[in-house]
């Protein structure tokens, strides 16, 4: 489907169809121009935006060829826009508003609002990095958890004894994905022991700082229960 409404230049409705257009081209530093997100994006070199292009790309691959611009209100400086999106990756699409604030004559998409774009403001060019940090962290917890439940079905399904990190994605209980360091900004690794009846699961980022601060280790503890912990290591192992 095309635009349900007309589509003026200069527009609300047109500031979000280029900022679309831009962002499923590849094009994320003339996309994110368009958005109150500019204080993060300006000061970037282009070798820092080639650095977080791998986060950028999950965006720019749901934004639909066509897409369906369904509505327009605008009050004042302030003004809303309907379009037809996906509501996340391999999601359907569905009607969702964009807000939008004028500002010296121009629309800009205000993808956050209240102390959340305080924060790109004073954090500038910072924030990409640290919001890709937060995210890689919690994600590397999310996978050491996953691999814990692995482990457990795997020792209930081969009598007491665990499984080493190739075995487990060959068995399908781990995603092959956890050792794509580029997603995850983390190193995984498994260790058992000499009868595979306990073992211990790392995880530090792959460049101390940038993906990540904290380094985490998932324990067992006399073949029955599991311990997670986290500590800022310095980018070191948490088991020697």
């Amino acid at each position: 489907k095309k635009n349900t409404i007309e589509n003026n230049p200069d527009s609300p409705a047109d500031t979000v169809r280029a900022f679309y257009e831009r962002l499923r081209e590849k094009k994320y530093r003339e996309a994110f121009f368009l958005t109150n997100l500019r204080p993060a994006i300006e000061g970037l070199t282009d070798a820092e935006l080639a650095e977080l292009n791998v986060d950028f790309a999950a965006l720019s691959q749901q934004v639909p060829v066509d897409l369906e611009i369904n509505g327009e209100i605008i009050a004042g400086e302030k003004a809303s826009v309907t379009a037809n999106l996906p509501d996340g990756e391999g999601k359907p699409k569905k009607i969702q508003e964009i807000k939008l604030r004028r500002e010296n004559g121009v629309w800009m998409i205000l993808t956050l609002e209240g102390d959340a774009e305080k924060a790109v403001k004073k954090q500038g060019k910072n924030y990409f990095f640290a919001l890709r940090l937060e995210t890689y962290q919690d994600e590397a917890q999310n996978i050491l958890e996953k691999i814990m439940k692995a482990q457990t079905a795997y020792s209930m399904q081969n009598k007491g004894v665990y499984a080493n990190l190739p075995t487990l994605i060959s068995s399908g209980l781990v995603s092959p994905d956890v050792q794509n360091t580029d997603l995850s900004g983390y190193k995984f690794n498994i260790v058992l022991s000499f009868d595979s009846k306990n073992y211990y699961a790392t995880a530090e980022p792959v460049i101390y700082g940038r993906t990540g601060k904290m380094s985490f280790l998932a324990e067992s503890v006399n073949s029955e229960s599991v311990k997670l912990s986290r500590k800022d290591n310095g980018g070191k192992s948490l088991k020697n």
